[in-house]
């Protein structure tokens, strides 16, 4: 009678079965951190004389908030990484040329396995539990202990279950899907639980889509989002993982405990825009459609793959955008399967900006800061008061083809009238 989840935290901890609510000593899988939060963990061990990693090989790293560096301060946060990576000879560092967004970059390169606990010095860790792992980000002070360590407690979180049944209608899309998720059940209706998703909608979605769904797992309050191991989870997987050939497969009990259970109706959607200022404000395009913005952001560690590319590439093709309009592939293999396959070419006879893959505009950093009053339309995961740059602008989350086609227009705009 447990969750996946209940069951991966489990054989990570050496116990038969654990329960929801109870504390837990866990072995840590991969280990993941970036230039915000990994250099004040690195302080840390430093500080207290524990300049010592647990495994090089179970390390993976890339500077992706401020590259490439934006000023002097993130500057020193890549060197910071990159003599840290060097002095520990961590095997899997990724350094500017081939630093990506973390949450892409990590399963694109094979470092995620079904069945594994997998922890991150940021919240969005969440994505990797497509792939059917534990996955959840951490603070700066417990990175520091588990790359000290390999090890980390945890409190078993409670499952809920949501299904997804129905098909996606033409232009509706895994964004849309998790906007209406949150919208149901709030920006606290998840909290300290594992969001698993399951149901028949899900076997039409990508591995790219999904890791959209369990990347906003976070933004309900969630400890982790988990989608169970199919054959789209085994072709992903085939010929990509790195090191280790091996996993270990689980799957919920048909009589597993769940402390709640929705069920969405994929087929009923429409595109969706969660409006100012929580990711929760979803309304259908009908209810929106027409509001003048004035800056489209596409990409991000939620929709900056090589599949969101096509879709806003496919809307765009043929058409002037109206307003600056942002590009970013999430990691350099995304921008060179889109060079390579003519999207840089639609996006740049479009109008757009092409960027180099960071998270830079995502959280107001920069590459796409917003001035006082201004709007912007994003594939990103989060809407806060001030996220994208002044305490007054707004920011719209919605789909790649939803971006794309307000991008066009200059207003909120549905982008069925462009399929």
């Amino acid at each position: 009678m447990q969750t996946i989840t209940e069951k991966i935290l489990a054989r990570a901890s050496g116990n038969s079965k654990v329960s929801p609510g109870q504390l837990i000593e866990a072995r840590i899988d991969i280990v993941m951190g970036h230039d915000v939060t990994l250099p004040p963990a690195i302080a840390m061990l430093e500080r207290h004389g524990l300049d010592r990693v647990f495994d090089p090989e179970r390390i993976v790293i890339t500077p992706d908030h401020f590259q490439p560096a934006k000023d002097i301060a993130s500057a020193a946060l890549h060197k910071r990484l990159d003599q840290w990576a060097r002095r520990h000879k961590i095997r899997y560092y990724y350094p500017i040329g081939r630093a990506g967004v973390c949450h892409a970059l990590l399963p694109e390169q094979g470092h995620i396995r079904p069945g594994e606990v997998i922890v991150g010095g940021d919240s969005h860790t969440c994505t990797y539990g497509a792939l059917a792992a534990f996955a959840t980000g951490i603070g700066s002070t417990e990175l520091a202990a588990v790359i000290a360590t390999g090890r980390l407690w945890f409190k078993v979180p409670a499952s809920m279950k949501i299904e997804l049944v129905g098909h996606l209608p033409e232009g509706v899309y895994s964004k849309d899907v998790i906007l209406e998720v949150i919208r149901q059940i709030g920006t606290d209706g998840a909290r300290y639980m594992a969001m698993e998703f399951t149901g028949p909608a899900l076997a039409q979605m990508s591995m790219e889509a999904r890791m959209t769904i369990t990347n906003m797992a976070i933004e309900a309050g969630a400890k982790s989002g988990i989608i169970g191991f199919d054959e789209v989870t085994r072709a992903y997987l085939q010929g990509r993982l790195k090191g280790r050939q091996d996993y270990v497969v689980f799957e919920s009990d048909p009589d597993a405990q769940y402390a709640s259970h929705i069920t969405v109706d994929c087929s009923k959607l429409e595109p969706m825009v969660a409006l100012p200022h929580l990711p929760s404000n979803g309304r259908p395009i009908s209810a929106c459609a027409g509001l003048q913005i004035d800056q489209a952001y596409i990409g991000s560690c939620t929709n900056g793959r090589i599949e969101d590319l096509r879709i806003a590439a496919g809307i765009l093709k043929g058409h002037q955008v109206s307003i600056r309009t942002l590009i970013v592939p999430a990691t350099p293999a995304v921008w060179k399967q889109a060079a390579d396959e003519g999207l840089l070419d639609v996006f740049y006879d479009a109008g757009c900006v092409i960027a180099a893959p960071t998270c830079g505009a995502c959280l107001g950093g920069f590459m796409g800061v917003l001035a006082e009053g201004e709007r912007c339309v994003s594939t990103t995961n989060r809407n806060f008061v001030g996220r994208m740059g002044h305490p007054t602008s707004e920011v719209y989350l919605a789909s790649p083809a939803t971006a794309a086609a307000s991008a066009i227009e200059g207003r909120l705009a549905d982008p069925r009238r462009y399929l």
